[in-house]
This record gives C-alpha cells, structure tokens and sequence, in this order.
C-alpha cells in the first residue's frame, strides 16, 4: 500500500526538521533519511491519501494528481513525464491493478531513473587526489568541505584542506575551524590572494607530505559571473602543470531547496569548467528533494553525497535505492 497512507497514522512530532539552533557541527548519530525528507514526502502525498482511499480504479484521474504532486516536489517534467508514461503503460496492460502494484512500479521506475548517479567517489587513482569544490555562495559550500574531510578521515585517509576562497575572510575562518575540528591541516594565504596559488601550495605541500587527499574551497561569486569562471578555470590551468590530470574531482556543492534555479546554476558551471560530480545539500530542509530526478536526466552528472542533515555525519554517500525508498515508504 501506497506510504502516503500509512503515513496518515504518523505523530508528526516524531519527524521534526532540524531547527535553526541545531549545532552545525553535532556529532550526534546520523540523521534519519526518512525523516530528513519529510518535508519533499509531504509535498508529494498531502492529500493522496483521501483522494486514493475513495478511489476504486487505477485511472487517469489518479495519475493526473501523481503527476501534480511529483512536479510539485521538483521532480521535473522529464523524469514527471517517464514516470507517468511508464505507469500508464503499465495500466492499460493490467500489469497495475491495485495501490500495492501502484506502489511497486513507481518505486522501481524512480529508481531506474536515479541509478546511473550513484557512483561512489574513488580516490584510490592519484596521490594526492585531488578535489575542487565549487558552488554558489550559501549553498553549504565550506561547510560540505569540512563534512567531507571527516568522512574521509573517519576511513583512514590523510586530508589536507586549500581555503582558495580568498575572496571573504569568513570562508577562509570557516575552512580554518573546520581544519581544527577534524585535526587536518589548512592552508591559506592573506585575504585577496590569488586562489590558483594558494590551492598550488597546498597540492605541492600534500605531494611532499604524502597526503592522500587535498580538498579545496574556492570562491561561490565574484564581481560578475564570468569572472568566477575565468577563476576556476585559472585554477584548473595551474593545477594542471603538477598533475595533468587534477584537479581528478569538480565537485559542485548544490543547494536542494533552490530547486530548478540550482539545477540551471549547476549546468552553467558545466557547460564552463566541466563537473565530474555533485553533493546535493539541504535535503532536510526543502520540499524539493525531487530535483535529484532533474539531475539524473538533464546532467547525468554523478551525485556523490548528499547532505540530510546539519551534523557532521550527515552527509553521506547517495544511494538511489535507499533515497527512493524513505521518499516512498
């Protein structure tokens, strides 16, 4: 039976969204999935449940609501589109009779859909491996970083931190506390340096140290947009004379709530330096979870992380089985 029906019976206490005071770097156990995407679930079931209950076929009708619901929590027209197609097919074949069959269907669909973008990060290929992380300002940027360094080290790896975000002193403070908090050294230059040389430095201080992995920050908006991307490809120039091949991951840190705005961000940054993947942060706090659909058809682009929640472990490899699953449940 459909989740959004059993989920009528829930305490809505029990799936309480972080609030502001939540401590950013908590350490307590993982967040929830389910309850992370609380707000997306109820964007796509609220009133599904009435409306499913008083139906006694599987019809149009039905998916039209389906439809309005899955574009209502950013799904997107194409996935929307594959989604519903499939479905319908599948109906007038009574191959789909009953809410269970619904249910399964569905589940399996977004799943297919999701798959090709779960690819684990390998770091294994270069040494060190290198990481440039990029992203509009308030995206969740820095702090991504920092969540990340402890995932890596919480595997054993050695990590070494690039504040190539010169161009506000708080990011390079924030990258500095995040340094102390996963004891992991940072490197950082005067305010206004020139981003390409600090992230130098610090690949040049890694390759002598034996550092397994470099993870750098870089700037989320400069005077205009075009000179962000002349920055970044700047520093992919640079990086490139140390190792033709870094940096080995483009990483675009992308803000889940922003929704489609996010998804036209991501492809301007692709379209200009080349991304190799994505960690899609936020999850917790928006009804749009359901860009991550967008992403798998319009930038087929790896999302190696997700970000559910404000401790430091909650930003986790993606499993598109796992996601569908708790949006579903």
């Amino acid at each position: 039976m459909f989740g959004f029906i059993k989920r009528k019976q829930k305490n809505t206490s029990e799936t309480a969204t972080p609030t502001a005071e939540s401590p950013v770097l908590s350490e307590d156990s993982p967040a929830d999935l389910s309850q992370s995407l609380e707000k997306t679930k109820r964007t796509f079931s609220d009133g599904m449940a009435d409306f499913f209950l008083g139906k006694k076929n599987i019809d149009r009708e039905l998916l039209d609501e389906l439809e309005t619901r899955l574009l209502s929590a950013d799904v997107g027209i194409d996935a929307t589109t594959t989604i519903i197609d499939e479905l319908q097919s599948d109906i007038s074949r009574k191959v789909i009779n009953d809410a269970d069959s619904l249910h399964t269907k569905l589940a399996d669909i977004m799943k297919t859909i999701l798959q090709p973008c779960e690819q684990a990060l390998k770091t294994e290929s270069a040494k060190p491996f290198v990481i440039l992380v990029v992203g509009i300002n308030g995206a969740g940027k820095t702090t991504s970083i920092g969540k990340l360094a402890h995932h890596f080290v919480q595997q054993g790896k050695s990590v070494m931190l690039a504040a190539g975000d010169t161009f506000r002193a708080a990011a390079v403070e924030q990258l500095q506390e995040w340094g102390k908090r996963n004891d992991v050294p940072v490197i950082t230059q005067g305010s206004g340096a020139d981003p390409a040389s600090v992230i130098f430095d610090a690949v040049q201080s890694a390759s002598s140290k034996n550092v397994d992995i470099v993870i750098a920050d870089t700037a989320g908006r400069l005077h205009t947009q075009d000179n962000l991307m002349d920055e970044l490809a700047k520093i992919k120039r640079v990086l490139a004379k140390i190792d033709i091949d870094a940096p080995h991951e483009t990483l675009i840190v992308m803000d889940a709530g922003f929704g489609q705005n996010a998804l036209h961000q991501a492809q301007q940054f692709h379209d200009s330096i080349g991304l190799t993947g994505m960690a899609v942060t936020k999850l917790d706090g928006t009804a749009k979870g359901g860009v991550l659909f967008s992403i798998a058809k319009s930038l087929k682009l790896p999302v190696r992380f997700i970000g559910i929640g404000e401790g430091i472990n909650d930003l986790r490899p993606f499993n598109a089985a796992e996601f569908v699953d708790a949006l579903l449940e």
